[in-house]
């Protein structure tokens, strides 16, 4: 049977499914049509599953025309009928993995699609979770689920874990571009996975395990988000000194051995960086490990927003105004630049303090021009549009996303005040007093 399987996916002659059309489903399914496949996706919401249909691309970072000319070539459809699995030879999992009010795992979506699928399991299936999880989960969870429905994996069907390297707006590495890990239950598992992301992605890069490749995924966003953490202390303790953190990077990235920098923001934004790191705490502690510095990271990331809203008050102090009655601009909603995303951002904890304190807020975003009721945050605002005169109005103006189609010399001539948590304003001699960093 899957020796059937691996002849299929060399002649092209399999199709492939994929559950969740978002900042991982729908970039991972433009590669898989790339390469000559037919994509069926799907997802639980009807507006997404309508555009795509209909030809429309809702991600701005990506190219906007690949969905019709594979709408239109039949090489690509979307439905919200999950029963249409049996139609499919491959399907990749790629919902969402958040996290509970007590920063515990929560698999709902995982569990749910896994019995959805288990129900719709016929043989010949290929089954792979790209969703971002504790190591354990494709074994100890997805597989029973699965086998519940008579079949066998590795004989009837597949089941492997390869994690999703996603960097939305990020132009110099696509899906394609970027190495794949990928793993299998058993190692025939792992031969068929192995050849279908072989097809699509520019090198695959096998293990010896799901619980490998799982473990994987969170090293990586653990380290960035260790990394994260120590430049924002360190851009707290060096501004006391008086020193500027930025420059000080700018000066050690010299080195060219035994150092890769690491920049200080507002907060960690989008799904992976500020969740991931705590689902390896949670499953640490069934092995009853601590993981004191994961943790202390963590903490020293989430302060950093209540610390840019107390570099705004101290900057606001300087012209004699307190928050409470200010007016205040927040440039940028979304969690990192170029992108329409805001999971996780910053910028909606930062927005919810100052308006709780009392402030007039407001904010701009060429990327988001709504925001609406959220996992934490119900704001419920437009994006003012960003001219000399909407900028003069304001007492201060944050950047907390630096978007690069954005007029930061135009900001600069006509607000009368900034907290820059950025970088975007470089050069010394502008500041001044008007500047002020965060």
């Amino acid at each position: 049977m899957m020796e059937e399987v691996s002849e299929k996916i060399t002649r092209l002659d399999f199709k492939v499914g994929i559950i969740g059309l978002g900042y991982v489903g729908l970039p991972l399914a433009r590669e898989f049509l790339k390469a000559g496949f037919d994509v069926l996706g799907f997802d639980i919401d009807p507006e997404k599953v309508k555009k795509i249909n209909r030809g429309v691309n809702y991600l701005y970072h990506m190219d906007g025309n690949f969905i019709k000319k594979f709408v239109d070539r039949g090489k690509l459809e979307a439905t919200y009928n999950f029963s249409r699995l049996k139609e499919v030879d491959g399907i990749v999992i790629c919902v969402p993995t958040p996290l509970g009010k007590h920063y515990e795992p929560d698999l709902t979506y995982v569990l749910n699609t896994s019995e959805t699928i288990a129900s719709n399991l016929r043989e010949g299936h290929v089954v792979i979770l790209e969703s971002t999880t504790y190591p354990g989960t494709t074994e100890e969870e997805v597989l029973p689920i699965l086998e519940s429905s008579g079949l066998k994996v590795g004989k009837d069907f597949c089941l492997g874990y390869s994690p999703e390297r996603e960097d939305p707006g990020n132009p110099r590495f696509t899906t394609s571009k970027i190495p794949k890990v990928v793993s299998g239950v058993t190692k025939t598992c792992l031969e068929v996975i192995d050849r279908l992301y072989s097809k699509v992605v520019i090198k695959t890069v096998p293990v010896s395990t799901p619980r490998v490749a799982e473990a994987t995924k969170l090293l990586e966003n653990i380290y960035r988000a260790v990394n994260i953490a120590l430049v924002n202390e360190l851009k707290v303790v060096f501004e006391k000194m008086g020193i500027d953190i930025w420059e000080v990077i700018e000066a050690a990235k010299t080195k060219p051995f035994g150092y890769h920098p690491f920049y200080p923001g507002p907060g960690l934004g989008g799904h992976c960086i500020p969740i991931d790191p705590f689902y390896l705490t949670w499953k640490a502690k069934e092995y009853s490990v601590h993981t004191k510095f994961i943790e202390l990271s963590g903490e020293t990331n989430e302060k950093m927003p209540d610390y840019v809203v107390e570099r705004i008050s101290i900057a606001l102090n300087s012209r004699k105004k307190a928050i409470r009655g200010s007016r205040i601009l927040i440039i940028g909603m979304a969690y990192k630049p170029d992108v329409g995303d805001l999971r996780e951002s910053p910028s909606l904890r930062i927005f919810q303090r100052l308006t709780d304190l009392g402030a007039e807020v407001e904010y701009y975003d060429p990327y988001i021009p709504e925001v609406t009721e959220g996992r934490k945050y119900s704001l419920w605002k437009k994006s003012v549009e960003l001219t000399p005169e909407v900028v003069s109005q304001f007492d201060l103006v944050a950047i907390i996303t630096n978007h690069s189609s954005i007029d930061y010399s135009m900001i600069y001539r006509h607000s009368r005040l900034i907290v820059d948590t950025r970088n975007v304003y470089r050069i010394k001699q502008l500041q001044k007093g008007k500047i002020w960093k965060a």
